[in-house]
């Protein structure tokens, strides 16, 4: 009798592994067979129009991932392009208007037991990362990401892992940013609303100031990076449509601070 059992129960046993490796197969079959489109990214710039971007997972997996996540959950709604540069890029994202800010593990996710910073892993030649083949011309989506190489060869690999929420639009071809950042899609529709957003009235570019000149203050008595438009085209919302699709969770990583590791760095060598 007990052997019976035994056996019935080893039955049960097979026939589950065999449906569930069953599952996995077919739907990995099911992906490798359905056409399914790229992603399509709505971005709505209020007093500036739609810009559509197609998004390529192909290229940059966890990059697409990130910022399908961090869209389709309203984190961009009612940021804004913080930096505008004519024949470069115009770029935005940055969390609460910080440019040094990244996004929280709550801005993807619910019931977080220890909420803190994250960055993603750049997806990019530089970093070792040689899927991703796609080059920075006009039109081009990539993500902003810290440069840290004037600290060493250690905090420029850091660097390269920095980047979080804030993305960037190539205006003019720019083949100095192949293969050092994560291009991630490109503009399908609305390269005119990116142009009128890059040639916005700024405080001041690069090489404006005099020798000796200080750069203008904000209201909080804090420096205004140059670039900066005196009115920042505001980001209505970003809306990503998968096609049904559900590209889950982004694989993130703690936040790198460059400034307490150059202190740890002084203090070891004392």
């Amino acid at each position: 009798m007990k052997k019976n059992i035994v056996r019935v129960i080893l039955i049960l046993l097979i026939i589950a592994v065999v449906l569930g490796i069953g599952y996995v197969v077919y739907g990995i079959y099911k992906k490798l067979t359905l056409d399914i489109p790229d992603p399509i990214a709505t971005i709505e710039v209020e007093d500036f129009g739609t810009i559509k971007v197609k998004l390529y997972p192909d290229k940059a997996p966890n990059t697409v991932t990130n910022f399908i996540r961090l869209a389709n959950r309203g984190f961009y709604n009612g940021l804004t392009f913080h930096r505008t540069i004519p024949d470069f890029v115009i770029q935005g994202g940055a969390k609460g208007g910080d440019s040094t800010a990244s996004p929280s593990l709550s801005d993807i996710m619910d019931n977080v037991k220890e909420d803190k910073d994250y960055n993603i892993d750049g997806e990019f030649i530089a970093n070792g990362y040689e899927k991703n083949n796609l080059k920075h011309k006009r039109g081009v989506i990539s993500m902003a990401r810290g440069d840290y190489s004037a600290y060493g060869e250690t905090a420029t690999r850091e660097g390269y892992n920095s980047a979080g929420s804030q993305f960037f639009i190539v205006t003019d071809d720019n083949e100095s940013l192949d293969g050092l950042y994560a291009a991630f899609g490109e503009v399908i529709e609305g390269m005119d609303v990116v142009d009128k957003i890059a040639n916005v009235e700024v405080y001041y570019r690069d090489g404006d100031l005099k020798e000796g000149e200080e750069a203008p203050k904000n209201e909080e008595g804090e420096s205004i990076a140059s670039d900066t438009p005196k009115k920042q085209p505001v980001i209505t919302s970003i809306s990503v449509e998968t096609y049904g699709l559900d590209y889950k969770l982004p694989k993130t990583h703690d936040v790198f601070d460059v400034y307490s590791w150059m202190l740890q760095q002084y203090s070891v060598s004392y």
